[in-house]
């Protein structure tokens, strides 16, 4: 399969930082959506695009601790959302679109990993629901806007996808549940949305991208106990970071910060990225680095997105068509 994802040359790598990927650019009049913004990546994310200008709105399950988080940033402002409810999806979306405001970058952050069996919605499974069907709905519900604003939409996806294709046949679990295997199906499906949004979208302007931040201790990992990262050889016995190849928070969300804003992915899009370049394709079984075909393929993106439709009942894309 003829691939896009090559690194094209960024100037950046797996240490830069948030301001690194932002120096010399001016982010003013510009307005980012950032969902989970205002904890551990998300809300270096927020710090870092509100510093460069932009007008960032935050959308939280958590209000009031998202409001305590941002408090002192400039130019941020917190409207509730819970992505494991489409009608809270439905209720953000509305009311921005209806305040004729344009989008210029989303960042579809927020998400959950490797909890316990859950169920969402119509008995949905819960990573799957949260991390990729609820971004579904939000992008295609604030899509007058987002057409409006030309804008960049990027999916936190991550090295977890080597873990697990979309389980087709039992996309919800139900057949039985594996909560590091269901993480790993839904980072794959945040991959795959990128690369048929795009597909759907550069006719209009809009581009997407997903990516890995890298690994970063942050409240994400809440559901994992400290043996299982101490078998990891993440931390030590004591709770001390251990593995030299952790990031920095600011050194994690800088990828996700690159792939929103720089000009050097002008007329790109679709591609999945890594330390603030674009990724290689994924050579071998055993290394968690670049992406996997599957997590690439056109056509179980396309497959994915139909199936995301029939699930949340919009596509905004086949309703503009």
């Amino acid at each position: 399969m003829i691939t896009p994802q090559h690194k094209i040359g960024s100037g950046f790598g797996a240490r830069s930082t948030t301001d690194d990927v932002l120096s010399g650019i001016d982010l003013s009049g510009k307005l980012a959506i950032v969902t989970g913004g205002y904890s551990g990546l998300g809300l270096e994310t927020t710090r870092a695009l509100a510093r460069a200008g932009a007008h960032v709105v935050v959308p939280a399950r958590r209000r009031a601790t998202a409001h305590e988080a941002v408090n002192g940033i400039d130019n941020v402002e917190v409207d509730e959302l819970d992505l494991a409810d489409l009608s809270s999806v439905r209720g953000f979306a509305e009311r921005f679109v209806a305040s004729g405001r344009s989008v210029d970058i989303v960042v579809n952050n927020a998400g959950i990993m490797a909890c316990p069996e859950a169920r969402v919605g119509p008995g949905w499974e819960a990573q799957f629901a949260i991390n990729h069907l609820g971004h579904y709905a939000l992008v295609n519900r604030l899509w007058p806007a987002i057409a409006r604003g030309r804008a960049r939409v990027v999916s936190v996806s991550s090295a977890g996808h080597h873990g697990s294709g979309i389980r087709w046949d039992d996309v919800q679990l139900e057949a039985g549940y594996d909560k590091v295997q269901a993480y790993a199906q839904a980072k794959t499906a945040n991959a795959l949305f990128a690369v048929h949004l795009d597909a759907l979208g550069r006719d209009a302007g809009v581009r997407a991208f997903s990516l890995h931040p890298g690994k970063i201790l942050t409240p994400l990992q809440r559901h994992l106990s400290d043996e299982e990262m101490v078998a990891a050889g993440w931390i030590d016995e004591d709770g001390n970071l251990v593995d030299p190849t952790f990031k920095t928070p600011e050194q994690g969300a800088a990828t996700q910060v690159w792939a929103a804003t720089s000009p050097k992915l002008a007329d790109m899009g679709g591609v999945y990225c890594e330390d603030c370049d674009i990724a290689e394709p994924a050579a071998g079984d055993d290394a968690l680095v670049g992406v996997r075909e599957y997590a690439s393929d056109p056509k179980q993106a396309a497959r994915l997105w139909t199936l995301s439709a029939e699930l949340t009942g919009i596509d905004a894309c086949a309703e503009t068509a």
